[in-house]
C-alpha cells in the first residue's frame, strides 16, 4: 500500500460521495461535515456491526436511546458544567489558536506527555523551548486558557422564563440515569451492560484532521455495571474487545495500540485508549475506563434518587460500578477508510484507486452492468431488481466497461456483475473480483448463494 496523506484521502471522500464539507456552497462551518450517500452507507454498516457485537450477541446487554437535551442538573453531577474544558492558546502574531496540550505533544514528538503539566507548566514548556505556531512559525503565545467545550442553549418561551440547559458532550450520563429503569423493566441481575448510539456535541475550534474532530459526532458507548471485585476482571476483557472490535472492521492489528493514561481522574481505577495510526500520526479512536461507582454515586447525591442495586440473593444493597467502552463512529469510519484507500500500479503500468473495504462494511455489495445498454439494459433492470431486494446493490450503463470497473473499484464495491449476449441465451453473467479483479462464469440462479459467502 503506497503512503497516502489526508490530502488525498479528503479529496477522495468528497469527489466519491462518502464525506462532504458542512454547508459548504455558504462557506462551511469549521470542524463540521455531512455523510454523502456512500458514508452513511459505511456509517449505518459499522454502527450495525456494533449494535450487533454489543447489544444483540452479548447476555444481559440492552440498548436504549436517551434524549441529546438532558436535565441541566445531569452535567452539574457529571462534572462537565465545573470542569470540561480544553487549555487553549493564541498565536499572537496570526491569531490562530491552539491546544497547548497538542503542540507540546507535537513538538516534542510525544516524548513530554502534557497530561503530567498543570497550565502553568505547559505555559512555561512552550515559552522555554520557544515552540514555533504551526501556522506562522513565530513564536508568540498569549498565556493559556480554559475553553469550556459544553454548548449551551435556552428553553423557555419568554426571556425571563428561559432555563440554561447543554447540548450533550457525550451520550454516557443517558445510560447512567436509565440504570435503575433498565435493571427494573428488564429484571436485568448485575452484571449488565447498557449501550447507545447518538449525538454528541462540543464546541472545539480547533484544527480537527478531517472527521477525527469535529463540533457534532456520533458516539457508540457501553457502560457494564458490575460488582465491585469483578470490575477488574472486565476492564481487561474490554480492552481486548475493543482491540477485536476494530479488527473486524478490517484494521490490521499492527496499526492499533494501548496507551494506558498517566494520569487519572481522582475517581478512575484505570483507564487507557486504544490508538490507530492515521496518516496524521497515532491518535484515540477508543476509551476503556474503569469508573468504579463515581457516576452512580454522583446522580444520587444531586438528583436525590436512590440508585443502589438490590442483590436477589444476598439482599445486599451497594452502587455498582462501572466499566466503560466508548467509541468515536466517526473516527472508526475514519480509520476505516484511511485503512482501506489506496493507488494502485497494475502490471500494465496503469493505475486504480481502490478502497479494500471489508465486503460486509462496504457501501455497495454489487454493481450490476449492462454490457451495451442499448440491447441489454432490460435484462440488466430484472436483475438489479431481484439482486436489491437481499444486497445493497448500484446499477450503472453509463461509459465503458472498464470505466465503470474503475467506477466500483474507486467506492470499494466488491463485485460487480456484467450482463453481455451470452447472457440472453444462458442466463450466465460474469462476476468480477474488486481485488484481484479476476473473473468467473456463474448461472444467475447461484448468485445469491456466491454474493452470500462473500459478503459475510
Amino acid at each position: 500500500m503506497n503512503q497516502i496523506d489526508m490530502d488525498k484521502i479528503v479529496a477522495h471522500c468528497k469527489n466519491t460521495g462518502f464525506i462532504f464539507p458542512g454547508s459548504e456552497i455558504y462557506g462551511g462551518l469549521a470542524n463540521s461535515w455531512d455523510y454523502g450517500p456512500l458514508g452513511i452507507e459505511l456509517k449505518n454498516n459499522i454502527k450495525k456491526l456494533w449494535w450487533e457485537k454489543f447489544i444483540q450477541n452479548r447476555i444481559n446487554s440492552f440498548g436504549i436511546d436517551c434524549a441529546i437535551l438532558m436535565n441541566p442538573k445531569v452535567w452539574e453531577a457529571s462534572g462537565h458544567v465545573a470542569s470540561f474544558s480544553d487549555p487553549l492558546i493564541d498565536c499572537k502574531e496570526c491569531k490562530s489558536r491552539f491546544r497547548a496540550d497538542n503542540l507540546i505533544s507535537s513538538y516534542s514528538n510525544n516524548n513530554v506527555n502534557p497530561d503530567l503539566l498543570s497550565k502553568d507548566e505547559m505555559y512555561k514548556y512552550i515559552l522555554e523551548n520557544k515552540i514555533p505556531c504551526p501556522v506562522c512559525k513565530k513564536s508568540n503565545f498569549t498565556p493559556i486558557r480554559e475553553f469550556n467545550l459544553l454548548f449551551q442553549t435556552h428553553r423557555g418561551v419568554t426571556k425571563e422564563s428561559q432555563q440554561d440547559i447543554y447540548l450533550r458532550p457525550e451520550t454516557a450520563q443517558g445510560q447512567y440515569v436509565n440504570f435503575l429503569n433498565v435493571q427494573r423493566t428488564m429484571r436485568a441481575k448485575l452484571p449488565f451492560g447498557i449501550g447507545q448510539i447518538g449525538k454528541a456535541f462540543r464546541n472545539e475550534i480547533t484544527p480537527g484532521n478531517f472527521t477525527f474532530r469535529q463540533i457534532e459526532f456520533e458516539q457508540m458507548e457501553y457502560q457494564f455495571f458490575c460488582r465491585e471485585g469483578e470490575d477488574e476482571k472486565y476492564y481487561k476483557e474490554f480492552k481486548q474487545i475493543s482491540k477485536d472490535f476494530f479488527v473486524s472492521l478490517g484494521i490490521p492489528e499492527d496499526k492499533l495500540k494501548f496507551h494506558d493514561h498517566d494520569k487519572l481522574a481522582f475517581y478512575a481505577k484505570a483507564a487507557c485508549d486504544l490508538y490507530y495510526k492515521f496518516p496524521f500520526g497515532w491518535d484515540e479512536v477508543n476509551g476503556i475506563h474503569n469508573r468504579t461507582n463515581y457516576d452512580l454515586t454522583r446522580h444520587q447525591q444531586y438528583s436525590g434518587k436512590n440508585l443502589q442495586y438490590l442483590d436477589p440473593v444476598t439482599n445486599e444493597k451497594f452502587i455498582p460500578y462501572v466499566i466503560e467502552n466508548s467509541y468515536g463512529l466517526d473516527r472508526a469510519i475514519l480509520a476505516v477508510i484511511c485503512n482501506s484507500y489506496d493507488v494502485e500500479t497494475l502490471p500494465d503500468g496503469d493505475t486504480r484507486e481502490i478502497m479494500h473495504i471489508l465486503p460486509k462494511l462496504a457501501p455497495y455489495k454489487v454493481a450490476i452492468l449492462p454490457l451495451v445498454k442499448k440491447d441489454l439494459s432490460e435484462k440488466a433492470l430484472q436483475l438489479y431488481s431481484s439482486i436489491s431486494q437481499k444486497f445493497r446493490t448500484v446499477y450503472d450503463d453509463t461509459g465503458s466497461i472498464g470505466k465503470r470497473y474503475r467506477r466500483q473499484d474507486q467506492i470499494g464495491t466488491p463485485l460487480c456483475i456484467t450482463i453481455d449476449y451470452d447472457t440472453l441465451n444462458d442466463n450466465s453473467v460474469t462476476v468480477r473480483d474488486r481485488d484481484s479483479m479476476k473473473q468467473i462464469r456463474l448461472n444467475i440462479d447461484t448468485l445469491e448463494d456466491y454474493i452470500n459467502k462473500i459478503v459475510k
